[in-house]
C-alpha cells in the first residue's frame, strides 16, 4: 500500500527517466494530471492539517510538531466553549469537501481512507449537535462531563507535558512554558463549560464528584508546591542554561493553582445538588446522548437492549469454558463467579504488597513481553518492531484510572509506545490475569496495532475507532492464547477467559446503568457476583462507565465482529485461508469502523481468490 509520500517519490522518479522517442515529428505528450488517488490523498492531507491546528497536542504526540508545524509545539487545544464550536465548523466544511470525491474511481486503499474520514467526521458532528459533553473526533473518550474523575485538563495536560512534550533545547523549554502559561486558560475554559452544563441541569453523580474533588484538590496542592509541573522541566533542563524551573514555579503557583481552585469551587457547588443516580437516563436528554455514545463506541446501530442481550449470551458461553477448567483444578463448589473469587484469594496467584509487589509485577510483565515477541512471526507475515516502555501511572491519576492502558508512540519513534500500569494497589493484579492484560495493552494489542498506521495518510494516524481499537486488543489476547501462552498454565487460561467474560459483563453493566436504571452498586455487584471480579478493580471500572457512557461496549462488539469476519473469510476461501494473511488484512487496513473492516476483508478474499 503506497502512501502519499511514496506516491510523490515514484512520480518524481518517473519524471527523471529519459524520454524514449518514437517519431521525431510527433509532439511530446501532454503531462497527465493527478490521478484520482493523488487528488484524494492531497485533500486528506489538507484536512489533516486543519485538524492538527485545532489539536496541537496531537502534533506533539505524533512527533510532527517541527518545520512548518513548529508553532504548534507552544500551543494547547482550546477547551473553552468556543473550542468545540470551532472544531464542529471545521469538520462540517471538510466533510462537505470529502463528499465531492467520487470514491468509485479510487483504489481500495484510498477509498478506505476517504470512507474512514467521512464516517469519523459525520459521527463527531452528530455528537457536537448534542447540548453538552466533551466530544472527540475519531477518538474513544466521549463524555457528558467535561471535568470529572477521569476527564479534564487537570489530568491530561500535566501528563502530556511530562510524557509527550520533548525538551532537548531552549526552544523546547520555552514551548513548555508557553503551554504551561496556557494551562490555566484551559482550566477556566472548562470551568465555563461545566457551569453552562449545570445551567442546563447536567450534574454528574455525587460519587464521581467526590472522586474528582479529591484529585483536583491534590492537583491544586501540587501546583501550589510546584509539584510535577516544575519537576518535569527542572529534570530535563539541567544542561540548558536558563531559569526554567523558577519561571515554571511562578506560573504554577500564581496561575495554575488558583485556576484549579476555581474548578474545585464549582464542583463543590455541583456536589450540593448532585444525586446518586448513575446513568444517563436521569440526565436531561440523556437517552439521546447515550444512543449516540453507544453508536460512537461500537460503530454500529445496535440498541441498548441488543447490546445487553449480546453480553448475557456471550457471558454464558465463556463461563461454560471456565467451568470445565476450574473443576479440573479442584474448584468445584459454587458458581463460576464464586470459584473465581476463591481463586483470587489463593496466595499462589497474588503479588506481594507494597513496593516489593510492584517490582514483581513489572518483572512479570517483562517476562511475558519477551515471550510474545518471540511468537509473533507465527501470527503475521508483516511484522513491526514497536519501541515501547512500561510506566506506572502518576499516583494522583491512579484512583480514577483503569488497571492499565496503552498506546503507540510517535511517528518518528522519538516518543515510545507506553503501557501504563496502575500500581495503586498490587491487589489490582493477579498472576493469572496480568499476562492477558499485558497482551491487550501492549503487544500484540494497542501498541503493536498502532505501529501499522505509520505509513498511512496523516489523517488516518490521527483517527481511531473504539470498536476496532479495543476489538483488536481483545483479539490480541485471543492470539496469545492460540500461540500457546497458557499451554502449560490452565489457570492462566482461566484468567484470559475471565478477561473476555469481563468485557461481556461490560455490555450488560453499561447498558444496565444507562438504559435500565441500574444503580452503581448493582453494576459493581454484577461483576463481583457473576464474574468473580476484583471489587477494588470493578468499583473504578463502573465509575468509568458512568463518566464515559457506551465506551465499555466497544470492546466485545469489536472482538466478536473480527472473529465473525475471520470465519466468513475461512468459509469463502476454504483451504486457501491463511491465518497470518487474515491477521495482516485486519491490521494493515488500519483503524476503521466495523463496516469498513468488512470491506477490507472482502478485498482480502477477492485478492486471495484471483
Amino acid at each position: 500500500m503506497m502512501n502519499r509520500r511514496e506516491a510523490i517519490g515514484a512520480l518524481a522518479a518517473t519524471a527523471a527517466l529519459p524520454l524514449v522517442s518514437g517519431c521525431a515529428a510527433e509532439p511530446p505528450a501532454a503531462p497527465a494530471g493527478p490521478s484520482p488517488d493523488q487528488t484524494a490523498l492531497t485533500m486528506l492531507d489538507e484536512i489533516a492539517e486543519n485538524l492538527l491546528r485545532l489539536s496541537p497536542e496531537s502534533a506533539t504526540s505524533l512527533g510532527i510538531d517541527t518545520g512548518a508545524r513548529a508553532a504548534l509545539r507552544s500551543q494547547l487545544g482550546d477547551r473553552s466553549p468556543d473550542g468545540p464550536r470551532q472544531i464542529a465548523a471545521r469538520l462540517r466544511e471538510d466533510l462537505d469537501r470529502l463528499k465531492t470525491v467520487d470514491a468509485s474511481q479510487l483504489s481500495h486503499a484510498a477509498r478506505t481512507s476517504v470512507e474512514v474520514v467521512r464516517s469519523a467526521y459525520a459521527l463527531a458532528l452528530d455528537g457536537f449537535a448534542l447540548p453538552y459533553g466533551d466530544i472527540t473526533v475519531g477518538g474513544w473518550r466521549n463524555t457528558p462531563y467535561v471535568v470529572i474523575q477521569n476527564v479534564g485538563a487537570y489530568l491530561d495536560i500535566p501528563r502530556f507535558l511530562d510524557s509527550d512534550h520533548r525538551i532537548e533545547n531552549a526552544a523546547d523549554a520555552d514551548a513548555y512554558l508557553a503551554r504551561l502559561q496556557s494551562y490555566p486558560k484551559q482550566l477556566d475554559g472548562e470551568l465555563a463549560r461545566i457551569q453552562d452544563a449545570r445551567g442546563k441541569g447536567l450534574v454528574p453523580p455525587a460519587f464521581l464528584i467526590d472522586k474528582a474533588l479529591g484529585q483536583l484538590r491534590l492537583s491544586a496542592k501540587n501546583a501550589l508546591d510546584g509539584g510535577s509541573l516544575v519537576e518535569s522541566i527542572e529534570r530535563r533542563t539541567k544542561n540548558i542554561p536558563g531559569d526554567w524551573a523558577a519561571r515554571a514555579r511562578t506560573i504554577a503557583r500564581q496561575e495554575v493553582a488558583p485556576a484549579l481552585e476555581r474548578q474545585v469551587a464549582e464542583l463543590q457547588a455541583q456536589r450540593a445538588v448532585a444525586t446518586s443516580d448513575a446513568g444517563m437516563w436521569s440526565r436531561p436528554e440523556g437517552d439521546a446522548f447515550y444512543r449516540w455514545a453507544l453508536r460512537a463506541s461500537t460503530t454500529t446501530n445496535m440498541t441498548p437492549d441488543e447490546v445487553h442481550e449480546m453480553g448475557q449470551e456471550e457471558l454464558k458461553q465463556l463461563h461454560a469454558q471456565m467451568d470445565v477448567i476450574l473443576k479440573d483444578a479442584g474448584y468445584t463448589r459454587g458458581s463460576v463467579g464464586d470459584r473465581m473469587k476463591a481463586l483470587a484469594k489463593d496466595p499462589r496467584y497474588r503479588f506481594s504488597e507494597g513496593d516489593k509487589g510492584r517490582a514483581e509485577i513489572l518483572a512479570f510483565i517483562d517476562d511475558r513481553l519477551a515471550w510474545i515477541r518471540s511468537q509473533l512471526p507465527r501470527a503475521f507475515n508483516t511484522l513491526v518492531d514497536p519501541k515501547m516502555e512500561v510506566k506506572r501511572l502518576p499516583p494522583e491519576e491512579e484512583p480514577g484510572a483503569p488497571t492499565a492502558y496503552g498506546g503507540a508512540g510517535s511517528v518518528d519513534g522519538s516518543i515510545p509506545g507506553r503501557y501504563w500500569i496502575n500500581l495503586r494497589l498490587t491487589s489490582l493484579h493477579s498472576k493469572f490475569s496480568l499476562a492477558d492484560l499485558t497482551f491487550h495493552e501492549s503487544i500484540p494489542g494497542h501498541i503493536w496495532q498502532g505501529e501499522y498506521t505509520r505509513k498511512m495518510p496523516l489523517i488516518r494516524q490521527m483517527l481511531a475507532f473504539n470498536a476496532y481499537s479495543e476489538g483488536w486488543a481483545l483479539y490480541a489476547q485471543q492470539m496469545a492464547d492460540e500461540l500457546g501462552a497458557y499451554a502449560d498454565n490452565p489457570i492462566g487460561r482461566v484468567g484470559y477467559l475471565q478477561a473476555l467474560a469481563f468485557r461481556a459483563c461490560r455490555l450488560v453493566v453499561d447498558t444496565g446503568i444507562h438504559a435500565k436504571r441500574w444503580t452503581r452498586e448493582q453494576g459493581v455487584r454484577f461483576f463481583v457476583d457473576v464474574n468473580g471480579s476484583n471489587h477494588d478493580e470493578v468499583a473504578s471500572e463502573v465509575d468509568r462507565y458512568c463518566s464515559w457512557p457506551g465506551q465499555a461496549c466497544g470492546y466485545k462488539v469489536g472482538h466478536t465482529e473480527i472473529n465473525r469476519q475471520r470465519e466468513r473469510a475461512r468459509a469463502a476461501l476454504g483451504d486457501r485461508f491463511d491465518l497470518k494473511a487474515f491477521n495482516d488484512a485486519v491490521v494493515l487496513g488500519g483503524n476503521v469502523p466495523l463496516d469498513v473492516l468488512a470491506k477490507n476483508i472482502d478485498e482480502y478474499v477477492r485478492a486471495t481468490k484471483t
